[in-house]
């Protein structure tokens, strides 16, 4: 079977260069502060993924059907709509975090949030620490 190819690949952009083309500049020091949690968190240098996502860190991926990859584990895109963050849901305490977390949206993978300042930064960072932990544990 041959291997789809992801559109989504690590490059070697500028993630800082990246986030100084960011407008408005509110959300560019949202960025640049999400920038510095998910370093902080990871261990992990940034590094640019495709054309608008940060990612830290990388797994392989195999799946039953037999595609298989790389991905990053914990990153985020500073959208127009909004903040787009790369959280893996499944680990015990998403739901009860999620809840204290503040206003926002969510996706399959994804936290949707217009700005830092709507929700709760502590919580937050325990949402991408155990978000990290749960894949590095799966992976």
């Amino acid at each position: 079977m041959a291997k789809a190819e992801l559109k989504t690949k690590p490059n070697d952009t500028d993630t800082e260069a990246f986030l100084n083309q960011v407008e408005p500049e509110k959300k560019r020091q949202d960025a640049f502060a999400i920038l510095a949690m998910m370093k902080e968190v990871t261990g992990e240098e940034p590094k640019m993924w495709g054309g608008s996502i940060i990612g830290f860190g990388d797994y392989h991926y195999k799946y039953e059907s037999g595609r298989e990859g790389d991905w990053f584990l914990t990153g985020f895109s500073p959208r127009k709509q909004n903040l787009t963050l790369y959280i893996m849901p499944g680990f015990k305490r998403y739901e009860e975090l999620m809840t204290k977390l503040g206003k926002h949206k969510t996706g399959k993978a994804c936290l949707y949030v217009n700005k830092l300042e709507d929700i709760d930064l502590n919580i937050l960072k325990e949402l991408v620490q155990e978000s990290v932990n749960y894949m590095n544990e799966k992976y």
